[in-house]
C-alpha cells in the first residue's frame, strides 16, 4: 500500500500530455485513491495453503513433519511457507509476514543471508556430504570452544534431539549413575527419557507423555518444578548417590519464555558438585542467542556439559554437545561411550555455522538484539493492558515471550494459567495483519538482526488492532 500512496509504480500522464498539470495531478490523486481502495478490498485468504495442506495430510501424519506446525493449539489453516528473506516470510498464497520464529531460532543473523549463501555455493561446489572428516569441522570446533566457557571438547550431530540424547548417555557413562532430574516443560528432544511432563509440541498437543515410550525408559527420570531448588533437593536426598545429572534449559523456551529466579541456576551448579553429579544446560535454543556464550555466560554459571543446535548450524540441520574434556573423552573413538552420525559435521552445516558465528562475533549486536526485543515486549505487554487484557512478557537479547496472565510466570503450572484460548485469537489475528509468530503459546518468540525498528512499530500497531478484537 505504502508505494501506492507514494506514487510508485502508479502510471501517470507524461508530461507531453495534452492535458494540464492541474488535470494531470488530480487524475494522478484518484489513481491512487482507487489502488488504496483496491489495497483496502483485498481479503487474507490461504487457499493455496488449504489446498496443499489438505494434500499434505493424505501423505504424512497430520500434515507436518513436526506436531506443532499443524496449528493445532491455535486453530484454523497453517500457512504454508514459499520463501524467507532477513526478517520477513512468504506464503503460497502471496502473504508477507514479519517473522518472530526465525526457524525456531536459526535464522538470528536474518533468514537466506547473502554472504551465508554465498559461501554454501562455494562448498556445494565440493559437495554436500563426506562422511568423512573435513577441515570444516574444525573450525566450527575451534569457534565454538572458544565462545562457550564450559566447552572443551565438542561433538556435532544433526539435530538438538541427538545433542540431547549423547550428553544423557554420557553423562551416565561418565558417573556410572542412571537416574536424572529434569523439569516440568523442559523439552530436550523427542528421546524416550525426556518425555516425561515435556514442554514444546508435547504441551502444545496437551499430551501428558507419549504412547509408545516404554515406562523402563522413564523409570530414572524424576522431575521438578523449574525454579524450584528445595523440590531438587529432596530429589537428591531421597536418590542418594543415584543421580547422574540434572538437564535443564537455563532459560525455559519451550514453555514460553520463563527466566531463571536469581540463584536458582547457582545453586543447580552447587547441589551437583556437592552430590558428585553433572550439571548440563541444554542450550539448544539460547547457544549464541542469549550472549555469544550462550545464557552460561550470560548467567556466568559454567555447567560440565551443554548441548547446542540451531544457530550453530546457520539454518541447516545440525546439533552439538561438548563439556570438560575428562568427560568428552569417554565419547568414541577416544572411549567407550558409543554414539555415531553419517552425516555428523556435514560440510553445508559446518560452512552456514561459521559465517553466522563470525557475523555474531561483531561488537554490537547482541546490543541491537537487546534494544529491538525490549521495545517489542513492552509495546506488546502496554497494548494489552490498555486494552484490558491480563498479559505478561519478558525478554533477554534476542528471545522473547508473552503470556495472556497477570503472571509472574515462574514454571510450566505458571504458564498453563494463560488463557490459551485469547492467545489462539490473538494469533490468527495477528497473522492477517502479516505477523507470524509461534504457533503455540508454549513456545519462545525470536528476533534476528534482520529485523528493522519499522519491524517492531508495524507489529506492535498490528497487536494494538487486535487487541481491540479480543
Amino acid at each position: 500500500m505504502s508505494a501506492a500512496i507514494t506514487g510508485v509504480g502508479v502510471p501517470c500522464p507524461s508530461k507531453s500530455s495534452r492535458t494540464s498539470v492541474g488535470h494531470r495531478h488530480k487524475r494522478c490523486a484518484s489513481i491512487i485513491r482507487m489502488t488504496v481502495t483496491e489495497e483496502k478490498k483485498k481479503t487474507y485468504t490461504l487457499k493455496k495453503s488449504e489446498e496443499a495442506f489438505n494434500a499434505a495430510k493424505e501423505l504424512m501424519p497430520g500434515g507436518v513433519n513436526s506436531p506443532v506446525r499443524a496449528f493445532k493449539s491455535v486453530g484454523g489453516q497453517p500457512i504454508v511457507v514459499d520463501s524467507v528473506k532477513g526478517s520477513h516470510m512468504w506464503d503460497i498464497d502471496g502473504n508477507e509476514y514479519i517473522d518472530y520464529v526465525g526457524s525456531w531460532g536459526p535464522a538470528i543473523i536474518g533468514h537466506a543471508d547473502d554472504e551465508v549463501l554465498a559461501a554454501l555455493a562455494e562448498t556445494m561446489k565440493k559437495g554436500t556430504s563426506f562422511g568423512a572428516p573435513c577441515l570444516l569441522e574444525n573450525v566450527l570446533a575451534e569457534m565454538v570452544i572458544s565462545a562457550v566457557p564450559s566447552i572443551e571438547m565438542v561433538r556435532f550431530v544433526n539435530s538438538g534431539t541427538e545433542a540431547c540424547m549423547g550428553v544423557l548417555r554420557l553423562a551416565r557413562a561418565f558417573t556410572g549413575r542412571e537416574k536424572i532430574i529434569k523439569f516440568e516443560g523442559c523439552y530436550h528432544g523427542h528421546a524416550d527419557p525426556f518425555l516425561v511432563k515435556a514442554g514444546s509440541g508435547v504441551a502444545t498437543l496437551g499430551l501428558p507423555d507419549s504412547p509408545g515410550v516404554p515406562k523402563s525408559a522413564t523409570s530414572t527420570t524424576l522431575t521438578s518444578p523449574y525454579n524450584d531448588i528445595s523440590t531438587v533437593e529432596s530429589l537428591f536426598e531421597s536418590n542418594k548417590g543415584e543421580i547422574a545429572a540434572v538437564i535443564l534449559e537455563p532459560i525455559v523456551g519451550n514453555a514460553g519464555f520463563i527466566t531463571p529466579n536469581p540463584d536458582f541456576l547457582n545453586a543447580l551448579r552447587k547441589i551437583t558438585k556437592d552430590n558428585g553429579a553433572l550439571l548440563i544446560f541444554d542450550e539448544v535454543m539460547t547457544g549464541f542467542r542469549i550472549s555469544y556464550g550462550g545464557a552460561q555466560e550470560y548467567f556466568g554459571i559454567t555447567p560440565d556439559l551443554t548441548t547446542l543446535g540451531k544457530i550453530i548450524g546457520g539454518g541447516l540441520p545440525v546439533g552439538a554437545y561438548g563439556g570438560r574434556k575428562e568427560i568428552m573423552e569417554m565419547v568414541a573413538p577416544a572411549g567407550p561411550m558409543y554414539q555415531a552420525g553419517t552425516l555428523s559435521g556435514n560440510p553445508l552445516a559446518m560452512t552456514a555455522g561459521i559465517h553466522t558465528l563470525k557475523r555474531l562475533k561483531q561488537p554490537g549486536n547482541y546490543e541491537y538484539l537487546n534494544k529491538i526485543t525490549g521495545e517489542l515486549i513492552q509495546g506488546l505487554v502496554d497494548g494489552g493492558k490498555k486494552a484490558g487484557h491480563a498479559i505478561c512478557g519478558g525478554y533477554i537479547n534476542g528471545m522473547f515471550g508473552f503470556f495472556f496472565t497477570e503472571g509472574p510466570v515462574y514454571n510450566f503450572d505458571d504458564a498453563k494459567k494463560s488463557d490459551t484460548a485469547k492467545f489462539a485469537k490473538f494469533y490468527r489475528g495477528m497473522l492477517e495483519e502479516g505477523v507470524y509468530l509461534a504457533p503455540s503459546q508454549f513456545e519462545a518468540g525470536f528476533t534476528s538482526l534482520a529485523h528493522t525498528p519499522e519491524d517492531i512499530q508495524k507489529t506492535i500497531a498490528a497487536a494494538n488492532k487486535v487487541f481491540q478484537t479480543l
